[in-house]
């Protein structure tokens, strides 16, 4: 077993609660912008720490005139807005407990949320939100007020609240403490009843401190973000917490059809992603070379970025590759460089590996990604990589504060300032993933000499073959997924003979990739994957992860799904993670099929 632990580097305060970081701020920088809300024009209005404490304190009268008292449960529905961090410490400041529930969540989602949590209140985004809320409605009588972002409805809440004092919302501002509720986080379920996660003001306030010292080159005064992932999720929401009390400008986009112009407007100094988001950057830039004739010139210089950051690594950049990058940065990575805004530094990645080959790829885009790792009942991150302790293809070291052990089975565990108060009114689950102080996170991985994480796999979705083997489906999965052509793979083969895969196109990749290898732009997804050449695309890719493993993991067949797994269809949690007990219940068929003593046909292939 082996543990490491990094001390705090801030002392603790536990009678802080998360307004706390907030009001700092103003009295720090009343005057900075803090958030920037878009246009009409498609520019961005800043809005400074004071002017968004203020529209804080206005909402919180409205929500107290209204009969929302301390401790009051209000669940929140809404993709990611400036009004997302207003409604959230509004609620703070208002003495209650924000349960948000997902955009994309269904009515039984949504009920199961409010009935567990308790919620007495409902804030919805948008009118498609009120009719999923409106089909549950009649079995939640719990819930009184209903409002509606879209309607105007915080606007009128803060009208509603003049009557109520500075000194009534600064009294209730200031009752919670340390260990005090801050709120109640539901798992996206990718197994079972979601269960709800509960987060401290502790939690949040010991961690974004500690992490905002070894941070800071990232997360300072005059840095900026924009960010697009769900702050439903604790990842985006622990980084709106942590750019309040680093001063960092905060700016949103949800729709990621709209991120690079909104990117180039915006101009951020760091992003907030997961991988999936950087392959598609360098995919879609890869395949847009490729219908410009210039997709040999773009694979050139993608090997040479990656060669001239693993030369860094080393401690020396040869010559002859020192003048092979200086001229591939000025004909190909300078455009990828502005089209990101031209001003990211550093981008923060988590939910799933990376890769090393995007790591350096994008480090010579004098990006570098700093991998991290945590889980909502870490309050995201327990280990990151920061600006100067940084290893491509790990997680990075703990941060202040938190303790990572490796038990004799390879299960990561985490203690620390970041840990998580427990299930709500789930005792016995509680029970289960906690060994003292130590919370079993379930995910397999090692720790190096220098205290880096790497994360291989989790521990229930090890793969155990009928002849033994042990199989992180994680280490076929990732680098098959990297391939433009593939949007999700999932590997099967537990208790099989061998192992082998469901995978399913990239529906908004697909066109692009069909028209720069002669075939048909306009074939269906359906008739996509029984196509000769896209099949041999995807046995390409396969055959290229079965590289990186021993013959008895490798996959020696697979089929191509003649749909897409999404979030939509129940398959991808929020953060796109896949729900491979879903996946493998949905596609039992197809999956029985390839260990059949059918010959391999359209769609299959034998590795």
């Amino acid at each position: 077993m082996t543990e490491y632990f990094v001390p705090p580097v801030v002392d603790a305060d536990p009678d802080a609660n998360a307004t706390d970081l907030l009001v700092a701020r103003v009295a720090a920088s009343p005057n900075a912008a803090l958030f920037a809300v878009p246009t009409a024009t498609g520019g961005w209005s800043d809005v400074t720490a004071a002017e968004f404490l203020a529209e804080v304190v206005a909402l919180a009268k409205g929500f107290a005139a209204n009969g929302i008292e301390p401790g009051d449960k209000v669940a929140f529905m809404c993709k990611t807005r400036y009004e997302w961090t207003l409604v959230d410490f509004a609620l703070w400041f208002t003495g209650a407990v924000m349960v948000p529930i997902y955009e994309t969540s269904s009515p039984a989602q949504m009920q199961w949320n409010i009935t567990d949590s308790g919620a007495t209140s409902i804030i919805l985004e948008t009118a498609d939100h009120f009719a999923r809320f409106d089909e549950i409605r009649s079995d939640i009588p719990m819930i009184g007020h209903v409002w509606q972002v879209d309607l105007g409805d915080l606007k009128k809440l803060s009208a509603a609240g003049t009557a109520v004092t500075d000194e009534e919302i600064e009294r209730r501002r200031s009752l919670a403490i340390g260990s005090d509720v801050a709120t109640l986080i539901y798992t996206s379920g990718s197994t079972g009843r979601p269960k709800g996660v509960i987060l401290t003001h502790s939690n949040f306030v010991e961690l974004v401190r500690n992490a905002a010292v070894v941070m800071h080159e990232v997360v300072s005064p005059g840095a900026s973000t924009l960010l697009f992932i769900t702050t439903a999720h604790i990842f985006a929401r622990f980084i709106s917490l942590l750019c309040i009390h680093g001063g960092v400008k905060v700016g949103h986009q949800p729709d990621t059809k709209l991120l690079l112009p909104s990117m180039a407007s915006f101009r951020p100094t760091f992003l907030l992603a997961v991988p999936r988001v950087f392959e598609k950057v360098y995919n879609s830039s890869e395949q847009k070379a490729e219908a410009g004739g210039k997709g040999k010139i773009f694979r050139k210089a993608a090997d040479v970025a990656i060669a001239h950051s693993k030369a860094l690594d080393a401690g020396a950049v040869p010559l002859g590759l020192k003048l092979q990058f200086a001229l591939y940065d000025r004909l190909v990575l300078s455009k990828i460089r502005a089209a990101l805004g031209g001003r990211v530094k550093f981008a923060v990645s988590g939910s799933a590996p990376l890769g090393p080959r995007l790591g350096h790829f994008f480090r010579s885009l004098d990006l570098r990604i700093l991998e991290g790792y945590g889980l909502t009942e870490t309050t995201a991150p327990a280990t990151v990589n920061l600006p100067d302790k940084f290893k491509i293809g790990t997680t990075g070291p703990a941060l202040p504060g938190v303790g990572i052990r490796i038990g004799d089975d390879g299960e990561v565990s985490v203690k620390g300032v970041n840990v998580f108060g427990g299930y709500w009114n789930n005792p016995e689950a509680t029970a289960e993933v906690m060994d003292g102080d130590w919370f079993k996170t379930g995910d397999i991985g090692a720790v190096d000499a220098d205290g880096y994480l790497t994360i291989t796999g989790r521990k229930k979705e090890i793969i155990v073959t009928a002849g033994g083997k042990n199989v992180a489906p994680a280490a076929l999965e990732d680098p098959i997924r990297a391939n433009p052509l593939v949007g999700q793979v999932v590997v099967v083969g537990d208790k099989k003979p061998f192992i082998a895969a469901l995978v399913t196109l990239d529906g908004e990749m697909l066109p692009t990739w069909l028209k720069n290898n002669g075939l048909d732009a306009t074939l269906s997804l359906a008739d996509a994957a029984q196509d000769p050449v896209v099949i041999a695309e995807v046995q390409r890719a396969i055959d290229a992860a079965n590289t990186l493993v021993s013959r008895a993991e490798s996959i020696r067949k697979f089929q191509i799904l003649p749909t897409e797994l999404t979030e939509a269809s129940g398959h991808l949690t929020p953060k796109l993670s896949i729900k491979r007990a879903v996946i493998t219940n949905d596609f039992a068929g197809a999956i029985e099929s390839m260990y059949s003593d059918a010959p391999a046909t359209a769609g299959f292939s034998l590795g």
